[in-house]
């Protein structure tokens, strides 16, 4: 994947992020469990593409190989501080 593609996915889960948020202001009552467990999916696969993004750019700035960076498992990037 390169970096083109990973910014398309970013831009594409946050759009559905602020379409769920929207709805749920719209709703007044907030969200249903379907849509809180999306919102959740949604943050934790923004999290690894931003991950991912970050260390292939740090690759290609060591002159590193950035193609050689995988994504790692949401749990693993969960516990990053920000």
């Amino acid at each position: 994947m390169d970096d083109k593609t990973i910014l398309k996915r970013i831009s594409a889960l946050v759009d559905e992020e602020h379409q769920l948020r929207a709805a749920a202001q719209a709703n007044e009552e907030g969200t249903d469990d379907e849509s809180r467990d999306r919102l959740r999916d949604l943050s934790a696969s923004l999290d690894q593409c931003w991950d991912l993004l970050r260390r292939r750019r740090a690759a290609r700035s060591t002159h590193g190989d950035p193609d050689a960076q995988g994504g790692r498992p949401a749990p693993e990037v969960a516990r990053y501080l920000q």
